[in-house]
């Protein structure tokens, strides 16, 4: 099963369905710890019962059809998803914290057989609460049922998509889908048997399944989920329970934990794999971290529509800054921005492309978006990029997050890694804010390293040390703390309605 002390991701390429991939590797382990939260530590055998026991109770009644789920993570969303396909049944997965209107209207479209969910839902009263006391029911539960999960080409799984904007746009996987893009996420995080994790990426986002819920069951590992991110409380969990895998994610979960004042005291020692997604990750934080706890972030890139797409690994090659190079059997491209359809020479930037086994096969019920993404057999993902000419691709931006100044192109990362370099720079957001005579103008909104005091006309004057004039930023505003999205990346769209505000509170660098 290994080659050296990792494990072979092609091996996980081959199975039928995450449930086979549990069914396999409970009988090799049953004592082994699956999952522990604040409210249950199972093992991988209790789960095995708890999916026979849920079956016992819902399999007749969901089998071939659509459920939804709302939960957050940890023991109830992971044994609740299992038992789902256990039973043949499609899970679809939303955010817990689903508004009601929204969570009203995506009901009203999808018309689920039954909905789980952790908490009373406003939007669907007869929603089944799971609670440990459910879990430990079915667990308990006599039941000689037999998987009736679905293998290969058949429906899996739906996620959702541009949920920031509009109804968010839903995507049907196929097992053979989740595997490949599972066994890819194993390939650019090799894993070693019996991994310990700390997830914190929602489970219900493609990043956060990947690494959560595909990686945990692919290593035959243990899942120590904490009951909310809070920084001290994740440093105690690693030392405690011996992490080997951080959940990561986006740049800000890294930098909250950084801003952690106990850090150098505590003992990361157990710590092997420091994954990060979900957004781009400025330089300045892969070298505060390495700095800090002599761990190297690997970053990665993907969507809810193809994921993964690109990895920094050991094998391939690190590169701070960059998201990696591309995974097996996978193609990127990058072509013009203008039609899509010319590949750019390496180093120029353009709008990236994707094509491979795991990528999604269309938007459910919706022909028009599916003809603006998927086009040729090639996802367009909306992002500029460049690719160097050893493989490594860096992401610039959001295509829609280009900033238009005075007629030049200004890619909001760019400003933002010029921003935080600065010593006392915690965290940073650039955004366009509509103006007569620029079109746009560059506005940065930070946060300030704890106990650290700067001024708009100081981060201007480090900014000069990076950017020409038409890069700077024209409007500085400090906040406490910087809005997060709940899947933990920074909520742009919040703070672009915020730039354009008429009671914006503005702050003008030196040279607006």
């Amino acid at each position: 099963m290994t080659t050296g002390s990792f494990l072979i991701w092609q091996h996980a390429d081959t199975a039928a369905s995450l449930v086979e991939i549990f069914e396999s590797r409970a009988k090799q382990h049953p004592e082994r710890l699956f999952i522990a939260d604040s409210t249950l530590r199972a093992s991988w055998g209790e789960v095995a019962s708890a999916l026979h026991g849920f079956a016992e109770t819902y399999g007749p009644r969901i089998r071939g059809k659509d459920v939804a789920m709302f939960m957050s993570n940890g023991s109830r969303f992971f044994i609740t998803y299992l038992s789902v396909l256990f039973c043949g049944a499609r899970p679809a997965l939303f955010n817990a914290a689903m508004p009601r209107k929204s969570g009203q209207k995506l009901m009203e479209i999808l018309e689920p057989e039954m909905i789980f969910a952790d908490h009373h839902l406003e939007f669907a009263p007869d929603a089944v609460c799971v609670d440990a006391d459910a879990l430990r029911r079915w667990i308990a539960t006599p039941s000689d049922a037999r998987s009736l999960c679905g293998a290969g080409d058949t429906p899996a799984t739906y996620f959702y998509s541009g949920g920031t904007t509009g109804t968010p746009k839903r995507i049907l996987y196929s097992h053979r889908q989740l595997i490949a893009a599972g066994a890819r996420m194993q390939w650019g995080w090799p894993m070693r048997e019996g991994e310990v994790f700390l997830p914190i990426a929602p489970y219900s986002h493609i990043y956060g399944f990947l690494s959560g819920i595909c990686l945990p069951l692919q290593s035959g590992g243990s899942s120590i989920v904490p009951e909310r991110f809070h920084p001290a409380d994740v440093l105690d969990l690693i030392e405690r329970e011996k992490v080997s895998v951080l959940g990561g994610g986006p740049p800000a979960v890294y930098q909250a934990m950084m801003a952690d004042p106990d850090l150098d005291s505590r003992d990361l020692s157990s710590l092997r794999v420091c994954p990060g997604g979900g957004a781009a990750f400025p330089v300045e934080v892969h070298r505060r971290w390495k700095a800090l706890t002599g761990l190297t972030i690997y970053e990665g890139y993907g969507m809810t529509e193809v994921a993964p797409i690109a990895v920094n690994t050991e094998e391939m090659g690190h590169r701070a800054g960059a998201a990696g190079k591309p995974v097996p059997d996978t193609d990127v491209d990058i072509v013009d921005m203008e039609t899509g359809t010319r590949s750019v020479p390496r180093g120029e930037a353009g709008e990236i492309r994707v094509r491979g086994p795991h990528i999604m096969p269309g938007y459910c019920n919706n022909p028009e978006e599916t003809a603006l993404v998927l086009r040729d057999g090639w996802v367009h993902t909306g992002d500029i990029g460049v690719m160097d000419e050893e493989g490594f691709l860096t992401i610039t931006d959001r295509k829609k997050d280009v900033i238009i100044h005075k007629g030049f192109n200004v890619f909001p990362r760019e400003v933002e890694e010029a921003v935080i370099s600065h010593p006392a720079v915690s965290g940073v957001c650039v955004v366009g804010r509509p103006d007569d005579r620029a079109g746009e103008v560059v506005v940065a909104y930070v946060a300030l390293r704890a106990g650290e005091n700067v001024s708009a006309e100081e981060l201007a004057e480090s900014c000069r040390q990076f950017l020409v004039s038409y890069k700077m930023p024209g409007v500085i505003e400090f906040l406490d703390a910087m809005p997060l999205t709940p899947a933990g990346k920074m909520d742009r769209m919040a703070l672009r309605e915020r730039a354009r505000a008429p009671e914006h509170r503005e702050v003008r660098a030196a040279n607006a």
